[in-house]
């Protein structure tokens, strides 16, 4: 009897104090990131504070750097998702593999070819002599860097992945405006920016869609897709293999050594040339013994697209780095030396700060950012994430011959639109899918729902219009909400540091 014998009070509260303590487990969890993210920015302020410590202007450089820090951490857990994001929706690599190789390779690209110059007023948006006054333009470059970090972080925050270059050039604008008045900034410049929103996403989805309406024709929709797979799927890595050593060259490795668009295209063939070469005896051992069905197809892809995340993640290290560290080697320089420069030489300290913020946001707030380019905007599989990467190198190629600005993040997104939209697309009007369908009898409706199932079909749409709507808006408020921000915040500095 004793051994039967039960205290249901005592196991009431017991089971009341196991129920806190989970909550409580759940919300600390909640504070562990921010707490980290907290951390960095204290060591950044104490790193910087090591090589100032001292030197004139001291204060306003450990207090720029905590913002520099700030804005490298926003960077990470907005802009990264669009290299990995694809990856990671298709099932090609585990979002676990996704943080790592990104946070090595964009660490690698900011330090090895992040570049030693950078242009301070961000590619000539203002003018350098409307902000010659010293004190004037370390607010000025404080209140850009802060109202663009901000900007990206409740963009972050209400899943929308926009352009970091677009924040950063919105709040020097703002800040100029603010500082000089509407005629120190070059309206001819903005107005290329302003292009680029249309022009980025545009041809990003573009040369997605014809894309994946080469593989739907070449392999998808043919009777033996194994085959076809043997045949064209090594020409499709070769492509993809060119057409990102053109783009590393010309992006991603510019600091390092200077190289042409000829010289790039040239580097391009032999890299496809070499990489088909390469690709053939692996593609034919890989298919060897596949079943004829897509799903055996995506098994071919997989390699290529963990390559691409790496390639993209190295390229955007070396070229988005400078949105961060630019206007924080700017104030550095300036607050030492008293004057303000055009272009300044990037300290090494500096440059660790934006690679190593760029990786930690990414592994500490990305994740929710490349879910949604993964697979909540639209569903992708190992194809058609092959088509977003390959999309996201050619378009940077193309819009670099013909002279044209363009937006890594718009360009990666607008082609994740662009597979679903020609998904949409496709699957109603294509003829010789209708013919393949008809031809093996996939999902053939019954003469009693054939009408119900064509209107469900009509019914669903494969990009999900609320976070399109939802991500235009934040690409089109990107510059005047950072503009507006920074300037109010340039007031408020001017008024307090100077």
């Amino acid at each position: 009897m004793a051994e039967n014998y039960r205290k249901p009070t005592l196991d009431k509260d017991l089971d009341k104090l196991a129920t806190m303590e989970e909550a409580t487990g759940l919300i600390n969890r909640g504070f562990v990131t921010p707490g980290l993210a907290l951390v960095f920015i204290v060591l950044c302020a104490i790193i910087a504070g090591v090589f100032v410590t001292g030197q004139p202007g001291a204060v306003t450089i450990i207090a720029a750097a905590m913002i520099g820090a700030y804005m490298a951490l926003n960077i990470g857990a907005n802009d990264v998702a669009n290299n990995v994001g694809p990856a990671v929706g298709s099932q090609a690599m585990t979002l676990g593999m996704a943080l790592a190789i990104a946070a090595v390779f964009e660490s690698a690209g900011a330090l090895i070819a992040g570049g030693d110059v950078v242009d301070t007023i961000s590619k000539g948006i203002i003018d350098p002599a409307a902000v010659s006054d010293p004190s004037i333009f370390v607010a000025a470059m404080m209140a850009a860097l802060v109202a663009a970090a901000m900007w990206i972080h409740l963009a972050t925050f209400i899943g929308a992945p926009v352009s970091t270059t677009h924040s950063i050039v919105g709040g020097v604008m703002g800040a100029g405006i603010a500082a000089a008045g509407v005629d120190a900034v070059s309206w001819s410049t903005m107005g290329s920016i302003a292009a680029s929103w249309v022009i980025s996403p545009f041809m990003g989805g573009i040369i997605a869609a014809l894309c994946l309406a080469f593989i739907k024709a070449a392999i998808i929709y043919k009777d033996d897709k194994i085959a076809a797979a043997r045949r064209w799927v090594p020409v499709l890595i070769a492509i993809m293999a060119s057409a990102f050593a053109a783009y590393l060259s010309i992006k991603g490795l510019k600091t390092l050594v200077e190289i042409s668009l000829g010289q790039a295209a040239l580097i391009g063939l032999a890299t496809g040339i070499l990489s088909w070469i390469i690709a053939r005896p692996v593609i034919a051992r890989q298919a060897r013994g596949l079943e004829n069905r897509n799903q055996s197809l995506r098994k071919l892809f997989g390699l290529p697209l963990i390559c691409s995340a790496a390639l993209l993640s190295f390229a955007h290290g070396a070229n988005d780095v400078a949105n961060a560290v630019g206007p924080l080697a700017a104030i550095v320089h300036t607050a030492e030396y008293g004057d303000v420069a055009s272009n300044v030489t990037i300290p090494l300290w500096v440059m660790a700060v934006g690679a190593a913020g760029i990786s930690l946001g990414l592994i500490l707030f990305g994740p929710k950012l490349i879910r949604m380019v993964g697979n909540q905007i639209t569903k992708l599989n190992p194809m058609r994430a092959y088509c977003v990467a390959l999309s996201a190198a050619v378009t940077v190629i193309l819009a670099s011959w013909l002279g044209l600005p363009v937006s890594s993040t718009h360009i990666a997104v607008g082609a994740v639109f662009g597979v679903g939209f020609f998904r949409e697309w496709y699957t109603e009007n294509s003829a010789r899918r209708a013919d393949y369908v008809a031809r093996h009898q996939i999902n053939p409706p019954s003469r009693t729902t054939a009408n119900g199932k064509i209107a469900e079909q009509r019914r669903r749409k494969l990009v999900r219009r609320a976070h399109f709507l939802q991500i235009i808006a934040a690409w089109v408020v990107t510059v005047p909400a950072a503009a507006v921000l920074s300037g109010v915040l340039f007031v408020v500095l001017r008024a307090v540091l100077i």
